[in-house]
C-alpha cells in the first residue's frame, strides 16, 4: 500500500518521537565504556588529588624561605630528605629547610611551595636557590579537581576519554550504561548481487546499501545483523515478524515504491502498525515507518543515496535517543555558491560541499548517484515553505561529521 497523501516532515518526525523507545540498562568494566552513556550519576569516592601534591620535579619548602633571592643574590637551604612519587616523608619542614619532591607526590608537612630544580644548584646537602616562590606555587591542592561525595557527572553523560580518566579518579572500575541496541537490517530485492569483479547479469545490481547502512547504524552507537529476503511477501513477512522477536530495532531496504507494489509495507501493516508512509522530503519521498511487536521498524528506499539521507533524517536520532544521548541537527550558516531550485511544501535535504564560508550543492544528485555523497561533506537544508535559494543567499548547512556519534 501506499499512502497518496504525503505526510509533513514535521508530523513523521514527531510520530517517531512519540514512539521513542530507551534501552535497558547494564554495567560493563569502565575500559569498556568509551564512546558508551551513563545511565547513572557519578559520585566521587575519592578526592583527587588525595592530598597536596608536587605538580613538579622540584624542592618543597616554606615559600618565605625563598623571598628575595635571585640569580644576582641566592639563598642556600639545606636539604633535609627525598620524596619520590608514591613515597610519603613524615617529616615536617621549617624554616630554611627542602626536601627533593617528585611530581605527583605528597607535600609534607610544613611546605607550603615547590620550587622548579631548573632554578637551584646542589652541593651535598646544601641547596643554593636562584628564584622564588609563593605560597601555593606549583602545588597541586588536595581535592582540587574531585572532592569525595560530590556529584561529578550526570546521568546520560556521553563518555568520551575525558570522562574515561574522571570516572577513574573518582573510584569506579564498573559503570551503568545503556546498552546498545540491536539493529536488524533487510535487504529485500530479487535484483541484488554482492560486490564482484565479475561480469553482472543483466538486470542485477551490486547491493551497496548493506554497506553504507550498516556502517551508518554502527556510526550511531548501535550493533547490526543483515539478512536478505526476495521481493515476496511470504520471504519479506518472515523476516520481519522474526526480527520483531530477536531485535531492537528493525531496518529494511527497498520494497517500498509504487513500482514494487510495497511489499515491506504491506508487511508492517500486516504484522503490527504502520505510523506513515510517505514524507514530503528529497530524496527519500518513500519512507515508512511503523510498529511490529513494540519494536521500531523504518522502511528505506531501495536507492542508496535516498536511504543513506532517510536514515540520516528519521533513524539516527532514534538510535542516539535510544542510548540516553540527545541528538538534534547542528545547522550552521553558509552563503549560497550556486542558484538552487525547490517547491512549497517539500524539505530538500541537498548534498553540498561547504567550507568555512560558502556551499556549493552537488549538481549530479540523483536518488541513485552514490558519488553524490562523496563529493559531499554536507546537506543544504531547504524548508519546505521556501522556494529555494538564488546565487549569495544564506542557507542551513549541517555537516556530515556532526552527525556522528
Amino acid at each position: 500500500m501506499f499512502l497518496s497523501k504525503l505526510d509533513s516532515l514535521d508530523n513523521a518526525l514527531k510520530l517517531i518521537d512519540d514512539n521513542q523507545q530507551l534501552m535497558d540498562v547494564e554495567e560493563i568494566p569502565l575500559d569498556k565504556a568509551h564512546k558508551r552513556v551513563l545511565a547513572e550519576d557519578i559520585i566521587a569516592y575519592h578526592n583527587s588529588p588525595p592530598f597536596d601534591k608536587s605538580a613538579m620535579d622540584g624542592f618543597a619548602l616554606k615559600g618565605e624561605s625563598t623571598f628575595g633571592a635571585s640569580q644576582s643574590q641566592p639563598k642556600t637551604l639545606k636539604i633535609v630528605d627525598a620524596i619520590g612519587a608514591g613515597d610519603f616523608c613524615d617529616k615536617t619542614i621549617n624554616e630554611g629547610e627542602a626536601i627533593v619532591i617528585a611530581t605527583g607526590a605528597p607535600v609534607p608537612d610544613g611546605a607550603d611551595a615547590v620550587l622548579m630544580k631548573e632554578y637551584t644548584t646542589t652541593d651535598g646537602d646544601e641547596l643554593t636557590i636562584y628564584s622564588q616562590v609563593t605560597p601555593g606555587e606549583n602545588v597541586s591542592p588536595k581535592a582540587e579537581d574531585i572532592k569525595k561525595g560530590d556529584q561529578i557527572l550526570s546521568k546520560d553523560t556521553f563518555i568520551r576519554y575525558q570522562e574515561m580518566g574522571l570516572i577513574a579518579s573518582a573510584g569506579y572500575d564498573s559503570v551503568k550504561v545503556y546498552k546498545k541496541p540491536n539493529v536488524k537490517l533487510i535487504i529485500t530485492g530479487n535484483e541484488l548481487v554482492e560486490p564482484t569483479k565479475e561480469e553482472i547479469d543483466k538486470a542485477k545490481i551490486i547491493n551497496s546499501n548493506q554497506y553504507t547502512i550498516k556502517a551508518m547504524v554502527e556510526d550511531a552507537g548501535a550493533n547490526i545483523s543483515i539478512s536478505h529476503a526476495g521481493d515476496t511477501f511470504d520471504e519479506v513477512r518472515q523476516e520481519v515478524l522474526k526480527a520483531s522477536e530477536e531485535y531492537d530495532v528493525i531496518m529494511t531496504t527497498g520494497g517500498t515504491a509504487i513500482s514494487k507494489g510495497d511489499v515491506v509495507l504491506d508487511v508492517v501493516d500486516d504484522l503490527g502498525e504502520i505510523l506513515f508512509h510517505g514524507v514530503s522530503i528529497r530524496p527519500g519521498k518513500p519512507i515508512g515507518a511503523g510498529i511490529i511487536n513494540g519494536k521500531m521498524i523504518f522502511t528505506f528506499s531501495g536507492q542508496p543515496v535516498a536511504a543513506m539521507s532517510q536514515f540520516d533524517i528519521f533513524a539516527r536520532k532514534f538510535l542516539f535517543n535510544m542510548q540516553g544521548r540527545d541528538f538534534d541537527f547542528h545547522i550552521v550558516k553558509r552563503q549560497a555558491q550556486l542558484k538552487i531550485p525547490s517547491q512549497l511544501g517539500r524539505t530538500d535535504f541537498i548534498r553540498a560541499f561547504s567550507d568555512d564560508e560558502s556551499a556549493r550543492h552537488i549538481l549530479n544528485r540523483g536518488s541513485g548517484i552514490i558519488r553524490s555523497m562523496v563529493e559531499a561533506n554536507s546537506y543544504i537544508i531547504i524548508d519546505e515553505n521556501d522556494e529555494g535559494y538564488q546565487k549569495g543567499d544564506i542557507v542551513d548547512v549541517v555537516f556530515f561529521n556532526s552527525l556522528l556519534w
